[in-house]
């Protein structure tokens, strides 16, 4: 039996979504799974706008044959190449051996890669502004290169002013038979998980969203169904907010997170007295995260978010913690900047971590280091309490 819902009339959501997946990508924790969306336009002629992953394509395909009831798929055009949209494509074109296949140079290329069918006399090749009418819908076609791949593009349909944003304003989640953004609390509930894809999926890529959504100003859009994730029809200039405040790297709130590395409890009891101290100094919005045990993912998410960090980290093999190297790895090669950090650095002897982070600060881009740092010999000192309150004072002010 097909479950599909009609976003708008004659144009149908033909997804599902996949609870048993564990590691998107096989890197990042999906504890409420993910949704593969797919959305089908019946007019004179029918188009559908992207495929799903492999592990719903038995819904995804018993969908596409509902909503057409008989008639003939004409169009499948192709916003994004990755895996987890492209899987079913030639399940497609094996069902509906008529269908042309709509997409630009770099998606053929990689259809060639992933497949191989023959492409001869199956393809529409678009280029940025090519329209391709249906009948009463149109479709537009939007480049968006390095969002987050290099061929990805968008399709707008001009009558009902709808963007298919291919990954673009997608999120992890499942969805729960709410389809439309306004139909949950999606600020409590999934602005973590959306905040956490951008941050982790897209982040490296700031430059080119700013280019899309210069783009997007362009365009009226009335709706915005993105590749994961729920629809947006109310609403738009608040996620566009979120989007241009993530693409620039600018923090979300004024906030303070800790990340803590900690062997035996030293570096960890400095962090926990540090973060009571900054709460004393009433400062409300403090989290604090145990590098080793909290994925990567879910930090970077919070450095996001957050415009004032600690990072505090014994020295271990004459370098950095291990999972605080990760994480300030992680940082850099998403082009991370614009923060306030501080560093407070452990060592029982030969103390190097504190030296090694700032350099790794030093390299991304307008990061300011709070000085003096905190430098602790095995443990917290009583008669090091002004070093921390000075730290405590100077983290709060960052705030200001």
């Amino acid at each position: 039996m097909f479950n599909t819902r009609e976003a708008v009339k004659n144009i149908h959501w033909v997804g599902g979504s996949d609870r048993r997946l564990a590691l998107f990508e096989n890197l990042f924790p999906v504890p409420r799974g993910v949704s593969y969306n797919s959305f089908l336009i019946l007019d004179e002629k029918t188009a559908l706008i992207d495929t799903v992953d492999s592990s719903i394509r038995q819904q995804f395909t018993d969908n596409v044959k509902g909503v057409l009831a008989g008639r003939k798929l004409d169009y499948l055009v192709i916003n994004h190449m990755e895996p987890d949209h492209c899987a079913s494509i030639e399940d497609i074109v094996l069902r509906y051996p008529e269908v042309k296949i709509v997409g630009n140079a770099k998606t053929f290329q990689f259809i060639r890669q992933f497949y191989d069918f023959d492409l001869e006399g199956r393809t529409v090749e678009v280029k940025e502004g090519d329209t391709l009418p249906l009948g009463e819908h149109t479709l537009q076609f939007v480049f968006a290169p390095m969002v987050h791949w290099p061929e990805v593009m968008m399709t707008y349909e001009q009558k009902e002013k709808i963007l298919f944003s291919a990954d673009a304003f997608g999120t992890f989640g499942a969805l729960n038979g709410n389809l439309f953004a306004d139909e949950v609390r999606y600020e409590r509930e999934w602005l973590d998980d959306a905040r956490r894809y951008y941050s982790n999926i897209v982040g490296k890529y700031g430059a080119q969203v700013q280019a899309v959504l210069k783009k997007a100003a362009g365009l009226e859009i009335s709706m915005i169904c993105p590749l994961h994730g729920p629809i947006w029809r109310r609403d738009l200039d608040w996620l566009l907010g979120k989007y241009d405040l993530w693409s620039r790297y600018v923090p979300e709130e004024k906030a303070v997170a800790i990340f803590y590395g900690s062997m035996y409890g030293n570096t960890e009891n400095a962090a926990e007295l540090l973060a009571s101290r900054l709460s004393q100094a009433g400062v409300q919005n403090v989290a604090m995260y145990d590098v080793s045990s909290t994925h990567v993912s879910y930090l970077i998410s919070e450095i996001f978010r957050c415009s004032t960090l600690v990072f505090a980290a014994p020295t271990y093999n004459m370098g950095i913690y291990p999972a605080m190297h990760n994480l300030l790895h992680d940082m850099k090669a998403l082009g991370l900047g614009c923060r306030t950090a501080a560093v407070l650095e452990n060592g029982s002897w030969a103390c190097a971590s504190g030296k090694l982070i700032r350099q790794q600060l030093a390299e991304m881009k307008n990061m300011t280091v709070l000085e003096p740092g905190l430098k602790l010999a095995s443990s917290l000192k009583d008669c090091q309490a002004p070093e921390l309150d000075a730290m405590v004072q100077a983290v709060a002010q960052s705030l200001q």
